[in-house]
């Protein structure tokens, strides 16, 4: 009996002892399940191991991953354009819905850039030539279809409207007393100057002084280019001259009679501006010129585009082509000469043909360019050969070069200290007999 009885009470002792057990097993695994919840929410493991274990919680792991996966698709389909300001340098984000993310958070309306990156997934089979490999930042059209009318006989193609400007294009007598006056008064009448920001933009990346060799350009000057410039009649016709001539110095020219009509036909362009009318005004006045328009147009002609020797060979360059183009110098070492026009600088950047090296410190402390600068002094090369100091004006007309140029020619001497809106510069011409040898803008600061 006593060992029933012992038997009985050891059955008993054992089972409150696994009651006791489960329980405080059930608390521990309990407290292991709270434990782990932070780190399967922080990682991502708790849909998983629902999932494993039989679907549970199943509409909320569906909702999280189609989350993800909006936010994957988003990902990949979002596209971000470097578009940030010179100084810093710093990358902005570019959205598709046409706004940029400024510094702070917000949005401002910015349609171009969404147009930019829309055309730049279109095929380029619609007459346009794509220039743009490696140097520019993206790619960059250029209409070229219709330049083959420019090479028709220049009495026999279509012009722009003349654009009436009353008295604005008659020089006042303290314009003709002062040549400054008179350049400064061809910046207010370039009607056609880009604007930057609006019509372009560049990266003038870091300085250096003239004698270092090393780029100090991350990528290309030019950032981008509103396509609809090239639009424009007096700067198409000059981007379909800028391929009539062969850079090297010394290498006897041949110009076609279709180019010869696409001269005229630049000059007869050009002739329907205010800059144009008020060089000749100017110029008549003072007996330079004859009062006819035609003649005019002749002595304008025969003076950017009529070829003459240079560097030994006759009929090798003219002032066109050294201003506007550019030469390469091929003896001794090897350098680029001319070369002064933005247009030029930027197609053949585009190219990949010109390596931008960076801007030349200015003379004068705190003056650093930036990306609304329009006269710029720059280190670049083309095909290899080292410009190692140009200056340009960025931005500015065919019309309103030509007519700087040859107002400087005729009125002024070597040095011509003028004002251009917010530049001082000394326009600097140098004669070649009754030729344009060479004529550019140096930058006074």
């Amino acid at each position: 009996m006593d060992g029933l009885i012992k038997g009985l009470l050891d059955v008993a002792l054992d089972a409150i002892g696994n009651d006791d057990g489960d329980r405080r097993s059930g608390s521990q695994n309990q407290d292991e399940r709270s434990r782990s919840t932070w780190a399967q929410v922080v990682t991502g493991e708790e849909d998983k191991g629902e999932e494993e274990n039989g679907g549970r919680r199943q509409g909320h792991h569906h909702h999280r991953n189609q989350w993800n996966r909006e936010e994957e698709k988003c990902g990949q389909t979002e596209e971000w354009e470097i578009a940030g300001s010179i100084p810093s340098r710093r990358p902005q984000k570019a959205v598709h819905e046409g706004y940029d993310n400024d510094e702070y958070g917000g949005q401002h309306d910015n349609n171009q850039n969404y147009w930019r990156q829309k055309e730049e997934k279109e095929e380029s089979n619609d007459g346009w030539e794509t220039v743009g490999k490696k140097p520019p930042r993206r790619p960059q059209k250029v209409k070229t279809d219709h330049w083959n009318k420019y090479k028709q006989p220049a009495s026999e193609q279509e012009y722009s409207d003349e654009i009436e400007h009353g008295n604005n294009t008659e020089p006042s007598d303290e314009e003709l007393a002062d040549l400054s006056l008179a350049c400064n008064k061809l910046w207010e009448l370039d009607i056609n100057r880009l604007i930057p920001g609006k019509d372009y933009q560049i990266d003038c990346g870091e300085g250096k002084k003239v004698y270092q060799k090393e780029d100090m350009a991350e990528g290309s000057l030019f950032y981008w280019l509103n396509e609809d410039v090239f639009r424009r009649p007096t700067f198409s016709r000059f981007c379909s001259l800028l391929d009539n001539y062969n850079p090297h110095e010394g290498y006897k020219e041949t110009i076609t009679s279709e180019e010869k009509q696409e001269e005229a036909a630049f000059i007869e362009e050009i002739s329907r501006t205010a800059p144009i009318k008020y060089l000749f005004k100017y110029l008549s006045t003072k007996g330079i010129v004859s009062g006819n328009y035609q003649d005019f147009k002749r002595m304008m002609t025969n003076l950017w585009f009529d070829l003459y020797g240079r560097g030994g060979t006759s009929s090798c360059s003219s002032a066109f082509e050294h201003v506007f183009v550019g030469e390469i110098k091929n003896r001794g070492e090897q350098e680029v000469s001319g070369f002064h026009n933005w247009l030029q600088f930027y197609l053949e950047e585009a190219k990949g043909r010109v390596d931008y090296q960076g801007y030349i410190f200015p003379r004068r402390r705190g003056q650093m360019p930036d990306s609304e600068t329009q006269l710029l002094t720059i280190q670049f090369e083309w095909n290899g050969v080292l410009k190692s100091v140009s200056s340009t004006l960025v931005g500015v007309s065919p019309e309103f070069e030509i007519a700087l140029y040859t107002l400087c020619y005729y009125v002024g001497g070597e040095d011509n200290q003028v004002q251009l809106g917010p530049y001082p510069v000394n326009i600097k011409c140098y004669r070649f007999g009754n030729k344009i040898g060479s004529v550019f803008p140096i930058a006074e600061c």
